[in-house]
């Protein structure tokens, strides 16, 4: 028997997940999009495949929130996406009001579930989300660093194919105050410079190219692989944004760290030693997230 995750907001990012899902035989999914017939008709195309891929998960798409209730999993990707020269913060307050409304009905419908936010700006939208639905902090999950970590290791290998992945990733908040972390002993400084950039601007570039919408094939398998981890349990060690009780110096706040994934959540929290720029890096970054939430509390 399947487990049930409810993914909300059909547009790419959302119909991208619900795909994945049904392609992997991972989950039966429910598609909620506020959007007339618009995750109904994803959801038939999503359906259709599983014949191809031998997938007996099965996937509606509705404009109904009760028909999610009981999912054992939420995945939050509704919201405005940004728009050529618009930062992620400019998309704060028309998002925090949708998220709000998203998590009300998320609590009503879903009250034992874990949730995924995908939302920007990010680590805001999952503070608010744990505040909204009032959930164990533990069971409120920013995807952000999985994604940028993925951005920053692939950034690496174009140009050093002997990059050991689990020594990269990238910490801090989804946006420009990201911090990367480098304990691979291959990579030079310039390098990883280089690379830290490329892998801050990766969001803006691809929504400049796109010139409407934004990036959903590796936000959308960034989601899956967090979703495999949760539900096979696998324990699996991810950055992702998570809410933060005195580890790394902060507390109540959402900010992108290592954490062991499960079928509970979030295990435990992964401190590692950071060096003193780190540190203040980490530091800037925890500031600017406060200062995003105190402007939607």
């Amino acid at each position: 028997m399947h487990l049930k995750i409810a993914v909300i907001g059909a547009g790419n990012v959302g119909a991208m997940v619900a795909s994945r899902v049904i392609d992997a035989d991972l989950a039966d999914v429910v598609l909620v999009d506020i959007v007339p017939g618009m995750a109904k008709g994803k959801a038939l195309d999503i359906s259709d495949v599983r014949p191809l891929v031998n997938s007996s998960a099965n996937i509606i798409g509705t404009e109904n929130f009760e028909d999610m209730k009981g999912s054992d999993i939420v995945v939050i990707t509704a919201g405005l996406a940004r728009k050529p020269g618009m930062s992620r913060d400019d998309l704060l307050k028309k998002n925090s009001a949708i998220t709000k409304e998203v998590s009300s009905q998320v609590k009503k419908y879903c009250p034992s579930s874990i949730v995924i936010v995908v939302t920007n700006p990010l680590d805001v939208m999952s503070y608010l989300v744990m505040k909204t639905t009032g959930f164990d902090p533990k069971k409120v999950i920013g995807m952000a660093g999985v994604l940028d970590s993925a951005r920053f290791t692939n950034a690496l290998r174009v140009r050093n194919q002997n990059i050991d992945q689990d020594n990269v990733l990238m910490m801090g908040s989804h946006g420009d105050t990201m911090v990367p972390i480098n304990r691979s002993e291959n990579i030079s400084e310039e390098l990883f410079s280089e690379t830290s950039e490329l892998t801050r601007n990766r969001g803006a570039e691809i929504v400049r190219h796109l010139g409407t919408g934004s990036a959903y094939f590796a936000p959308s398998a960034s989601v899956f692989f967090m979703l495999k981890a949760i539900i096979k349990n696998e324990k699996k060690t991810m950055c992702v944004s998570a809410y933060l009780e005195g580890q790394y110096s902060e507390k109540d706040i959402y900010i992108g760290v290592p954490a062991i994934l499960g079928v509970s959540g979030v295990d435990k929290i992964v401190e590692i030693e950071l060096t003193e720029k780190e540190k203040q890096a980490f530091k800037e970054s925890a500031r600017q997230i406060r200062e995003g939430i105190t402007h939607i509390l």
